[in-house]
């Protein structure tokens, strides 16, 4: 849903989201392995609720931006205390399984929202909060144990990871942070490339392209879950460099198979960073620290995916869509393969399965 503005205003919006879920990042890790999941996943889900709700009402901007704003603060506390919970709830012997339910659902939600939004217009938020009503009665009788007697240190604080886990983390930020950045690209500024390339204003078209790159995610994820690690994160990192190519290349040549190829492999790209990530997360973090670890991966791979598009969507309009769009690609292909070699010069631990 769009409301006026230039293609800048439009990456600003979407920004808005990355900043409230930053935000929500800082905090709601640390508390939920302090507090517990339940604590942080109910209040997130009243406020997604209370998104919904703007969304539905919205006759302005700005009324877009605090709906964003709000979605970002749910959203930072699901991906670090929901992703947590799931894991908690799968139990010790089963922590990297646990991975990949929790990444196919956060692609999977975030490629049939936009698809159902372009085919029921604002309907699509009476939905979503049908649905938020039941992920409450989920969350409130979800199996999770209290969590240990809380740790020393500020309750608000760029979340990180124990000693000794750095090295993974940055391996999955390596990898993540292109892919998320490439697919938010695709979600603010597709739209604007579709109606340039097909003529067309259709938020159907829009939606359906980013939900095919949100189904390739999901399925890269079912394919690859039993390789290695490291596989994973080189098989992230190889898709979202071969995409911005195929970005570069469809904007330039007017294309929108090459587009559409771009979308999938960015979704592919984040999939398999996403999943290589939280499995190496889960493998070597405990469960008193494993919500700040998500959260320290989220904040690694959002802060490129806010700021970049939102560059691009104002160089956009200064130098045109193509330009916008060709820089933000060759930008983002260095990125990954700087990824690659991070993971390539990792530690061989990662191997295991």
């Amino acid at each position: 849903m769009v409301i006026g503005g230039s293609k800048g205003t439009l990456t600003v919006i979407f920004a808005c989201y990355i900043v409230g879920l930053l935000g929500s990042l800082l905090v709601s890790g640390v508390v939920s392995d302090r507090v517990g999941r339940k604590p942080v996943l109910l209040p997130a889900l009243g406020l997604a609720m209370a998104a919904c709700a703007i969304f539905v009402s919205a006759s302005a901007v700005a009324a877009l931006i605090v709906a964003r704003l709000f979605s970002g603060i749910a959203v930072g506390a699901v991906v670090s205390a929901g992703m947590a919970a799931v894991t908690d709830v799968a139990g010790p012997g089963r922590r990297r399984l646990a991975a990949l339910p929790a990444s196919c659902a956060m692609v999977f939600g975030a490629g049939l929202g936009p698809l159902l939004a372009g085919v029921l217009g604002k309907g699509v938020f009476v939905l979503e909060a049908v649905l938020l009503a039941v992920a409450v009665l989920v969350v409130a009788r979800m199996p999770v144990r209290r969590p240990v007697p809380p740790a020393k240190g500020a309750w608000v604080r760029i979340p990180g990871v124990p000693r000794g886990s750095g090295g993974q983390l940055l391996m999955g930020i390596a990898v993540f942070a292109p892919g998320i950045t490439a697919t938010s690209f695709v979600l603010s500024l597709g739209p604007s490339l579709l109606s340039g390339l097909l003529d067309t204003t259709s938020p159907v078209a829009a939606g359906a392209m980013a939900f095919v790159m949100f189904l390739t995610a999901t399925g890269a994820q079912l394919a690859v879950q039993r390789l290695d690690r490291r596989t994973i994160l080189l098989a992230g990192a190889v898709s979202t460099t071969i995409g911005m190519g195929a970005l570069t290349a469809a904007v330039r040549a007017s294309s929108v198979p090459l587009l559409v190829a771009a979308a999938l492999l960015a979704g592919a790209g984040q999939g398999m960073g996403q999943l290589g990530g939280l499995s190496l997360l889960n493998s070597g973090v405990p469960a008193s620290r494993l919500a700040e670890a998500n959260a320290a991966l989220n904040v690694g791979g959002y802060v490129p995916a806010g700021a970049l598009p939102v560059t691009a969507g104002y160089l956009s309009d200064a130098a045109g869509l193509t330009t916008g769009a060709t820089v933000f690609g060759a930008v983002l292909m260095a990125l990954a393969l700087v990824g690659g070699l991070v993971v390539l010069a990792g530690p061989a631990s990662v191997r295991r399965k």
